[in-house]
């Protein structure tokens, strides 16, 4: 028994929002995803997952086998809006955070750039998050890839979801005509907020735009997600999903 392992209550919820059926298995799949939030956590390799869970190589393949039915995707929908409404919210969000952030490479024979400004070889995790810091959508893509050349392509991953997302606030990586483009081909409303310097002033978060930083925290409790391990960008996406889907899981 693991501190990820999944409750009974979260075990039903899964079930019934991915419509598994009751059919019998040698391993039931709530013991595969127990072994994958066990790995999210840890942040161990695959091969080392402990003995008591399920052969590496049948959780992998389960792995591989939900990211390209997008189940991860659908379940992050689902267990996201089930959460905003226990928050008196409406389920699907209208108000979107953008954002990116620079991760060190783990990995040395995965892709990866140098981000200039934070002086960091690795990848960068693009996201947009609800009000709440809920993951809604996230692209990754090598360091040195300037975030408002990722927003276009993070917006088109947005609109392939059907969100009702709206407006999208934004810091100043992202000015320019990127402003009116993403109004133009995806109409979405794109908010600037930028930080006012005033000298002798304490710290202040901007209204709005700390949400996402918190998510970027959240995201560094997961040993899995302090670095990026993994060798494919596509797989880093789905490492993300699963870490917002452990973090909501907790608040059901």
């Amino acid at each position: 028994m693991y501190s990820t392992d999944l409750s009974d209550a979260q075990g039903q919820f899964i079930k019934k929002a991915l419509n598994y059926n009751n059919r019998k298995r040698k391993h039931c799949l709530r013991t595969i995803w127990n072994a994958i939030l066990y790995l999210t956590k840890t942040g161990c390799q695959w091969r080392m997952l402990p003995k008591d869970f399920p052969k590496w190589q049948l959780v992998y393949y389960y792995f591989k086998k939900w990211i390209d039915l997008e189940e991860f995707d659908a379940l992050l929908e689902k267990i996201g809006g089930k959460v905003r409404l226990q928050k008196g919210q409406n389920f699907s969000p209208s108000l979107g955070i953008i954002d990116s952030q620079s991760v060190r490479w783990g990995n040395n024979r995965s892709l990866n750039g140098i981000d200039g400004n934070k002086k960091i070889k690795g990848i960068k995790r693009h996201v947009v998050v609800d009000k709440n810091g809920f993951l809604i959508a996230v692209m990754v893509t090598v360091a040195n890839i300037h975030d408002s050349q990722a927003a276009l392509l993070l917006m088109r991953i947005l609109k392939s979801f059907l969100s009702s997302v709206k407006i999208i606030l934004a810091d100043g990586g992202y000015r320019g005509d990127l402003v009116a483009e993403i109004k133009k081909n995806f109409g979405y409303l794109l908010k600037i907020t930028l930080r006012t310097d005033k000298p002798k002033k304490p710290f202040e978060p901007i209204p709005k735009r700390w949400i996402v930083e918190r998510t970027f925290a959240w995201f560094d409790n997961d040993r899995r997600m302090c670095r990026n391990y993994e060798l494919l960008m596509e797989t880093a996406e789905e490492i993300v999903k699963i870490s917002a889907i452990k973090h909501l899981l907790n608040k059901i």
